[in-house]
């Protein structure tokens, strides 16, 4: 049965039907509809579990104190302006409340209709409850948290009796950076507030609520990157500066990397770290430095190899100093280091600007995207002006054909130098 298309027609006639679905499954005998796939799981759970669906257990509440530490410490404090946004405009006035819990299922945020947050404490939906489906069984915070995406959970589907007058619909909301479950939001209410767009309303705030968080991530290691830039651009040899969970602001002298894996307790002093080896680390505001230990000098210069030779396939291979790597370029990445190349004596940002687009006024484009060259290249791209390390030696491979030189390039110096190449083969 289509619990929402029923519901929305006769709210309480289908109501009947799944009280009659719940009583004959819980009795072990044939039911007349079957129940939702992911109802009919999660009563399996319970089942298993020895959760009592004729008893509401109530867990021990956390007290005020705990509720307060536990805000102050969830990421979720940081989505609470999108949450409150997308739900609490309709859920007063369509009778509900917006329930939010942590990875716990500890209900820390309760806001709406204040006559049904009354009823909700009839329930023991209280700020500090338990609400796991193992403790209080399918319910729309507990069920959503197990299988990790939204659940409506309407009437007789809860499996605990005393809450099947009683329709929510929840939805998780994930660490973007690693998909680690952070909570639920879950919109509640009596029995005949129910909607069939609910689910699909909460669900899509909950993707919201994650937009800001991974807007929240990327603010804090642009303002960690900010700190960064002028340290690493002093330091010789392999350096990145990570956030306090691993996640690299910036590189120097060695190829980027998004996460390094950091054991659980980080001091400043020395650590070991499988990806870099022993390393030195310094403490940031928002994060750490850490210094790769000094290599032995490498025999003979880097060697610097722009591969431009495959459309769309361009990379920077380096050998030599922090080891053998390669990166993949952007088609503006591969038209600087093509001019860099070009221009082994330096340009300056003025020159590049006149080269990439013909107006020298353009120096601000060209060193955001110098400076982005610059996350995975380090140390081996000088400026004032830009060029390669004089310690380096660049070898460039190109395209048979002189029209397949970054062929979508419309750089006037790339042009320049398609035309001169095919002048030359005459």
């Amino acid at each position: 049965m289509d619990v929402t298309q029923v519901a929305a027609v006769d709210a309480a006639h289908a109501a009947r039907v799944l009280d009659a679905v719940r009583s004959a499954r819980l009795a072990g005998g044939p039911a007349p509809v079957a129940p939702r796939p992911v109802i009919e799981r999660s009563w399996e759970r319970m089942l298993r579990g020895g959760v009592d669906p004729d008893h509401d257990f109530r867990a021990g509440l956390l007290s005020r104190e705990e509720v307060e530490r536990r805000r102050e410490t969830s990421p979720l404090r940081h989505v609470l302006p999108v949450l409150r946004e997308g739900l609490l405009s309709a859920v007063d006035v369509a009778q509900h409340i917006m329930v939010v819990a942590d990875d716990e299922g500890r209900v820390l945020w309760r806001e709406g209709s204040p006559r049904v947050l009354r009823k909700a404490d009839g329930l023991g939906f209280e700020l500090g409850a338990d609400w796991r489906e193992d403790v209080v069984g399918t319910n729309g915070i507990g069920t959503p948290a197990v299988i990790r995406r939204p659940v409506q959970v309407f009437a007789a589907e809860h499996f605990v009796r005393s809450h099947t007058g009683w329709t929510c619909a929840g939805a998780p909301i994930t660490d973007p950076r690693d998909g680690r479950l952070l909570g639920v939001v879950d919109v509640s209410g009596p029995l005949e507030t129910m909607h069939p767009a609910t689910l699909a309303w909460v669900g899509a705030v909950a993707g919201l609520a994650e937009a800001r968080l991974r807007d929240v991530h990327l603010r804090s290691l642009e303002r960690l990157r900010a700190v960064a830039a002028p340290l690493l651009a002093r330091i010789g040899g392999r350096a990145l500066v990570v956030d306090r969970d691993g996640w690299t602001a910036a590189v120097t002298g060695m190829p980027y990397t998004e996460r390094i894996a950091l054991p659980k307790s980080v001091a400043a002093g020395s650590l070991s770290l499988p990806s870099l080896g022993p390393c030195a680390v310094e403490p940031l505001a928002g994060g750490w430095l850490l210094r790769a230990a000094a290599e032995p000098a490498p025999c003979g210069a880097t060697r610097i190899v722009l591969d431009l030779r495959q459309p769309r396939r361009w990379s920077v291979r380096v050998l030599g100093g922090a080891g053998s790597w390669t990166h993949e370029l952007s088609p503006r990445h591969a038209e600087l280091l093509y001019l860099l190349a070009v221009h082994r004596s330096g340009r300056s940002a003025a020159g590049l600007a006149e080269d990439m687009f013909g107006d020298p006024a353009r120096t601000v484009t060209v060193r955001a995207e110098l400076s982005r060259v610059r996350r995975y290249l380090g140390a081996l791209l000088a400026h004032r002006p830009y060029r390669f390390s004089e310690d380096t030696e660049v070898d460039v491979l190109l395209p048979d054909a002189p029209h397949d030189l970054l062929p979508h390039s419309t750089a006037p110096a790339v042009t320049e130098q398609r035309r001169r190449a095919a002048a030359a083969r005459g």
